[in-house]
């Protein structure tokens, strides 16, 4: 028994869709285009081109539909960890480089600091 085609984007199920997959083929489900890098047994996102087909020209939107000859499905392309992920990476940034809401209050602290730490008691300004 074959492993079942799932949607990259949202795991669900693509029963109903024909394969191959056309360059037109979307997801029932969320409406995600199909034949993309992100679907592909080649796609390796550990990898400079995230593809491990050296033949295949290198396509910069991995989650846009494209016209790769290479194109085959992977069963396993969606991954539950994925949106987890994106949002743990971006509240790590935020906190790095100071948020949306949180950047005034980060400066401010960040330069308070540097006055505590640079200012001369014996100096009166």
């Amino acid at each position: 028994m074959a492993a079942l085609l799932v949607c990259w984007k949202c795991g669900a199920e693509l029963r109903g869709v024909p394969l191959p997959l056309s360059r037109t083929a979307e997801c029932p489900a969320c409406k995600a285009e199909l034949h993309v890098c992100r679907l592909c047994q080649f796609f390796d996102a550990r990898t400079i081109r995230q593809c491990s087909e050296i033949r295949a020209e290198e396509i910069i939107k991995k989650d846009q539909a494209n016209y790769c000859d290479w194109f085959k499905p992977r069963p396993n392309a969606y991954d539950v960890r994925a949106p987890g992920k994106a949002t743990a990476a971006k509240s790590k940034l935020d906190a790095l480089f100071g948020g949306s809401a949180a950047a005034p209050e980060t400066e401010d602290a960040a330069r308070a600091a540097a006055e505590r730490l640079f200012d001369d008691p014996k100096r009166k300004t």
